[in-house]
């Protein structure tokens, strides 16, 4: 039931002062630091975090947002999801990003719900998300940009062995108790 799961505070968390604040949610949950470092994303690193894989999956949830709204668009699911995908790419290495790797017991369900919906506007108070950030993602999907929501967590144990694998070495991990583990053991 111990997990390890990747967080990136993307630039925008970064520039916007909000890194203290947001481990600190972390660390209050009883989530343990395992690995941490300061990385400014280049595009080739980019397109290894955001793969092309996402291009249907992205166009097609864009396509039906701006269906939902009433969007006119003549491209189809497949340039949707290219442009948004290059937006998000482009995004990330905007500025810097600290990349985290946080462990604890079903942490990566954890960090989800500390984090809130990947749309800001959708996250409710008292998630990350919800308290620092406002954007919908049909909004930044028209401005053809990747959204600024802070914050990326890997969205199941799967993805986040591997994210963790291409974000951080064996050796940027480290083993250490906390004070408090004795009491969940």
């Amino acid at each position: 039931m111990i997990e390890r799961s990747l967080v990136l505070l993307k630039p925008d968390a970064v520039q916007r002062s909000l890194v203290g604040n947001i481990i600190r949610r972390f660390e209050r949950a009883g989530l343990k630091i395992i690995g941490m470092k300061m990385v400014w994303v280049d595009e080739e690193f980019a397109k290894k975090h955001y793969t092309d894989d996402l291009i249907p999956i992205v166009g097609n949830k864009t396509k039906k947002d701006w269906d939902e709204f009433g969007v006119e668009y003549t491209e189809s699911a497949e340039e949707i999801g290219k442009m948004i995908v290059d937006g998000t790419r482009k995004y990330i290495s905007e500025g810097p990003v600290i990349a985290m790797v946080l462990q604890g017991i079903q942490c990566v369900e954890v960090i989800r719900k500390i984090v809130g919906s990947t749309g800001p506007k959708d996250s409710p108070p008292g998630t990350i998300r919800g308290d620092f950030a406002h954007m919908a993602l049909g909004y930044a999907s028209l401005q053809k940009r990747g959204i600024p929501n802070l914050i990326h967590a890997s969205a199941n144990v799967k993805e986040a062995e591997e994210e963790i694998k291409l974000w951080f070495k064996d050796e940027e991990l480290h083993d250490y108790s906390l004070v408090h583990e004795k009491f969940v053991k």
